[in-house]
């Protein structure tokens, strides 16, 4: 079938929209009427090539909603008719992480950035070229053909573009401070980016009993948002969120200091160390370019103070689990996720979104489809 989507053909690179061919589901696989796609900063790290694909070109997007159209043989997840949200964690529920309860640490990982099927060929193909999908999904596109352990049903009450968040940013987000950073009741947090992925680690934090949540942002806006969504204190440098910590902790500094930001330098990881108190933990979400290798650390002090470095994907927790749990806070209003959706485009205006990104004029754009079924 024939498909609008956004391909890179090279990185660095700008996103051309253009039809490509879509082949039907195969074994195991669903193909989706995408509805909406969140515009992550990911997708835009392999535009500018922070990040790369094994192969070029490729069509982006991961973070998505839509409804199951068809499913191929040995489906069993889903179901025509359902209403899903894709996951760039293709959980297969039996490897050694899936089991003992890391789905987000899952072998089939790889699939993250490989973006054919496992064995090498290619769901969709542009002017005599295979195509590769980030993620397996490319939720760049009017319609996709993804594994089925890439999608998650939900309630058909959740509106798309509401949903489509819930694939990346806000699991990644909440998860960072609810698990990643294990905040306990009363204690300082400082949350470092406020973009989509930071205002769920601001939520998350709350949700968790924290004392103080400061949020630390450049923009004015996101600043501003950031204090009706849980944060106590808004700042626009490491800092000053350092000195406020350490100021509501008789000198000593935060309990966890959790970086959200888009392209996170080395300096900004010192300072975001620089921050934590005796026994605090630094959670890394950022997906950093693959040039930064090194980070400085006083090691005496990680030593004597006993903190801790955290990573983080995909907020540590398992997409099958996470996903209906948070949009059930969202229903019950726990959550907040509609106030994050700054923007929503067309389909066209992907470069023109990316744009607005960079320049802080959103916290998350969403492209919506649902006009063009």
């Amino acid at each position: 079938m024939k498909t609008m989507a956004a391909i890179l053909w090279e990185a660095p690179g700008t996103w051309d929209v253009r039809g490509v061919d879509l082949d039907e589901p195969d074994e195991g696989e669903v193909l989706v009427k995408v509805m909406a796609s969140g515009l992550c900063h990911s997708d835009d790290h392999f535009a500018k090539g922070d990040m790369r694909f094994h192969t070029y070109p490729a069509c982006g997007g991961h973070e998505g909603a839509g409804i199951v159209e068809a499913v191929g043989p040995g489906v069993t997840r889903v179901r025509p008719g359902d209403h899903v949200v894709t996951s760039f964690i293709a959980a297969c529920g039996h490897c050694r992480m899936c089991v003992t309860g890391h789905q987000n640490l899952c072998d089939a990982g790889h699939l993250i950035t490989v973006g054919t099927r496992p064995d090498g060929t290619f769901r969709m193909h542009a002017d005599g070229h295979g195509v590769a999908q980030n993620a397996c999904l490319s939720t760049f596109s009017e319609w996709t053909t993804v594994p089925q352990e890439c999608v998650v049903r939900i309630p058909r009450d959740i509106p798309f573009t509401t949903a489509a968040i819930v694939g990346c940013a806000v699991p990644t987000g909440w998860g960072s401070s609810t698990r990643a950073a294990d905040i306990d009741a009363g204690d300082v947090v400082v949350v470092v980016g406020t973009g989509g992925i930071g205002m769920s680690a601001v939520q998350g934090a709350a949700f968790r009993g924290a004392g103080r949540v400061i949020a630390v942002d450049p923009v004015p806006m996101k600043r501003e948002l950031s204090l009706s969504l849980g944060a106590t204190d808004a700042v626009d440098s490491i800092d000053e969120a350092g000195e406020l910590a350490r100021s509501a902790t008789n000198g000593q500094g935060a309990d966890s200091v959790v970086v959200c930001i888009g392209v996170p330098t080395q300096k900004q990881l010192k300072q975001a160390y620089d921050a934590l108190g005796k026994r605090g933990t630094l959670v890394v979400t950022s997906a950093a370019p693959h040039t930064l290798t090194e980070m400085s650390v006083p090691v005496l002090d990680l030593t004597m103070s006993e903190k801790r470095i955290q990573g983080a994907l995909y907020g540590m927790a398992g997409p099958q689990h996470e996903v209906p749990m948070l949009l059930e806070l969202y229903r019950r209003g726990a959550l907040r996720l509609d106030e994050m959706i700054t923007t929503t485009y067309r389909l066209e205006q992907v470069n023109e979104a990316y744009v607005d990104m960079h320049a802080g004029r959103n916290i998350r754009g969403v492209i919506d489809f649902q006009g063009r079924h």
